[in-house]
């Protein structure tokens, strides 16, 4: 469905708010990331009320939205609706080569390496026991059990009844996003012709490297890689895993469409993450940028990315959790188009 035409009142409201300096600056970072208010204040070099008040007024003309969590307020310019239509054929009309657009966007991406120096340093110090830590938020046995459940359900039917007795893989490409320490590998790789794993960390591919190799997965391989740039050709993977990694994102809307791009006709994706959650010591403690996903946010992001979502499950913490309890939540979803597979005799 296409964006309905602005009316003359939102046009203008639109065109009254995006035609100041400091405020079109504004707009244009938030149309490539999702920054919170400190961060907006460090870019623009200006005071945290006069950007508040920007945003303020950006936010009332329908040209980005707010995201609170806690103490923390994220900002991020919409994709959709006539308000953002018309902001986003300005900024197409943009150069961005200008002057302080480029400076701006210089600072952002500094913003971005540090943030992701930050949680990159807090990956290599934890690296050795990120799977025990892992294990503290939710009964792990219970959520691989739901994520194979999902990858085997999802296999192509095809392809299952081609693997009766014979061993082979159900999945032709798996690709873990984000793999960490490699935990998802060992999983599902079992159950692929070839899987790859990618992650931003060498100290975490150090880590998987060494679990491949001790479960003995010659069908691996593991990249350095940036989940919104993904090192696969499009269209080329069957079954592709986000597994906890959207919480530590500024954007993870365009890292599910980065996935789906990945997809081949009738690929599967699963996204697993924490439910919504009141635990600020992750974001203190551990970089987590979001304190959990609804059911419906999720899926929201998986069909504005092309797929369809099949399944939503949600697995409730055990009694050994804690006092932060954090409860655990599976998506499936899959690429509408059509596969064509010609069976081999």
């Amino acid at each position: 469905m296409t964006d309905q035409p602005a009316t003359l009142h939102d046009a203008l409201a639109s065109l009254a708010a995006i035609g100041e300096e400091s405020r079109l600056r504004l707009y244009v970072l938030l149309a490539e990331a999702e920054l919170a208010v400190s961060e907006l204040v460090t870019i623009l070099g200006q005071s945290q009320p006069r950007v508040s008040r920007h945003l303020k007024l950006l936010l009332e003309a329908g040209l980005v939205e707010r995201r609170r969590e806690g103490a923390w307020a994220f900002f991020l310019a919409p994709e959709k609706g006539a308000s953002a239509a018309l902001a986003r054929a300005i900024l197409a009309r943009l150069d961005l080569n200008d002057k302080v657009l480029a400076a701006d966007r210089a600072r952002l991406a500094e913003v971005r390496a540090a943030r992701a120096a930050q949680a990159q340093k807090y990956f290599a110090e934890h690296a050795p026991v990120w799977d025990e830590t892992r294990r503290l938020h939710a009964p792990e046995a219970e959520v691989e059990a739901a994520i194979l459940a999902a990858a085997l359900d999802g296999a192509p039917r095809w392809r299952r009844l081609l693997d009766i007795g014979c061993g082979a893989g159900r999945w032709r490409r798996l690709l873990d996003i984000g793999c960490g320490a490699g935990r998802m590998l060992e999983l599902l790789a079992p159950q692929a012709e070839s899987a790859l794993g990618v992650d931003l960390s060498a100290a975490m591919l150090g880590v998987a490297r060494a679990r491949v190799e001790q479960a003995g997965l010659r069908n691996v391989q593991l990249r350095q890689g940036d989940i919104y740039a993904l090192p696969v050709e499009p269209g080329s993977v069957d079954l592709a895993v986000v597994h906890q990694v959207l919480h530590y994102l500024d954007n993870p809307a365009r890292a599910l469409r980065e996935a789906a791009r990945a997809l081949a006709p009738g690929g599967r994706l699963i996204v697993v993450d924490f439910a919504p959650h009141h635990c600020e010591m992750l974001r203190e403690k551990h970089q987590h940028r979001r304190l959990g996903f609804s059911a419906e946010e999720v899926a929201d992001h998986l069909r504005q990315a092309g797929l369809e979502p099949l399944s939503h499950r949600d697995l409730a913490p055990g009694d050994s959790a804690g006092e932060d309890k954090l409860t655990v939540s599976l998506w499936l979803a899959r690429d509408p188009r059509q596969a064509i597979h010609q069976a081999a005799h």
